[in-house]
């Protein structure tokens, strides 16, 4: 019995122990996003360090137990450890979700030399991006079986922030378990409602209760830290190494064909040229004002690559369309053809000239 209870002690002190760990993860992740707004010269900032160690020293004290001389020395070493991080001049791209997100596995494919920070809200990323605290972001256009994702495509809208990269990744869903769970045990699985209805013919299968979650590595974290019995999680393999969970089975999903694409986001134009190019553009509303958009790119050989379209919530009737079609916008043919469109068009907005990236 005394064997068993120390057993469980001291899987309470490993959990603990990676529950740290995350916080020194997020801790750092934070003194990345300062790091944007100071100089090479201030990384050291000895005033706000004294800060730090005094509020700590006051805050040990009333907490007991544990010796201000230990809690001064732990939190010299953490932003020690920060200056170096701060000085190694990381880029930070940002995505919707918590860490194990799809759009984090999507920023690891597209460059794994970035340092990935999560945002709440596809929102969140936009403003981050703009206002500096991330030099990138990533977030998801389309879903081989959901669609446009339009929260996004409505951010994009109104942004001034420039495309300047894509990336698509295939959505390989797994399902999670806390460790030494007996897989013949789980009755109830948590994901967000997409995943759960991307994996509906699995959970019917094996007679498991589907519940609704707000996202799903957000399922992956809860179920790590809540630890409810007889439960489960689909999100992405990587869930599995951030959360410390196992895998019970892979790739669950009902259609193998199920891809993501993602789009990057910068405040600066690329660099490089580009292979493909997006615009927004809107068209009066009359029969055939579509069509003479369509026609000139047809005419001039380009290839479109998507179109779509979306109602204008602010002037009912008329929509926005979505256009991505293949070409350099130095290509004398391509400038053609969105002169063109320019003059066909009541709005017209150039999102950006960009690569596609294969998964590293």
């Amino acid at each position: 019995m005394n064997n068993k209870k120390l057993r469980e002690l001291r899987d309470d002190i490993d959990r603990l122990d990676f529950e740290l760990l995350k916080l020194l993860r997020t801790r750092m992740e934070t003194a990345l996003k300062i790091r944007k707004f100071k100089t090479t010269d201030e990384i050291l900032d000895i005033s706000r360090e004294q800060q730090v160690i005094e509020r700590v020293v006051r805050q040990t004290e009333s907490l007991g137990l544990l010796s201000s001389e230990f809690t001064q020395h732990l939190f010299s070493k953490i932003m020690e450890e920060s200056r170096t991080i701060q000085a190694k001049g990381h880029n930070l791209i940002g995505f919707q979700g918590e860490h194990g997100a799809y759009s984090e596995v999507a920023a690891r494919a597209y460059n794994p030399e970035l340092v990935y920070i999560p945002c709440p809200e596809f929102a969140d990323v936009f403003e981050s991006v703009s206002r500096g605290y991330l030099d990138l972001g990533i977030v998801p256009v389309e879903n081989t079986l959901g669609g446009a994702i339009t929260q996004v495509n409505e951010l994009l809208i109104d942004t001034e922030l420039h495309l300047i990269g894509e990336i698509k990744i295939p959505i390989h869903h797994c399902l999670l378990a806390l460790p030494g769970t007996d897989h013949r045990e789980i009755r109830t699985v948590y994901s967000h409602p997409q995943g759960l209805t991307q994996c509906r013919d699995f959970l019917a299968r094996n007679h498991l209760e589907p519940h609704p979650y707000y996202d799903t590595a957000g399922s992956a974290k809860m179920l790590s830290i809540e630890r409810p019995k007889a439960s489960a999680a689909i999100a992405s393999a990587l869930c599995a190494d951030i959360y410390n969970l196992e895998i019970i089975k892979e790739r669950i999903e009902d259609h193998e064909e199920n891809k993501t694409r993602f789009l990057v986001i910068s405040r600066e134009k690329p660099t490089e040229p580009g292979t493909k190019c997006s615009v927004i553009f809107s068209v009066a509303h009359h029969a055939g004002a579509l069509f003479e958009i369509v026609r000139v790119f047809a005419e001039s050989n380009i290839n479109l690559t998507r179109i779509e379209s979306m109602p204008n919530r602010d002037n009912p009737g008329n929509y926005y369309f979505f256009m991505d079609f293949e070409g350099n916008v130095q290509d004398g043919k391509v400038q053609h053809a969105l002169n063109v469109m320019q003059q066909h068009t009541m709005m017209y907005k150039f999102l950006g000239c960009y690569k596609e990236v294969a998964p590293q």
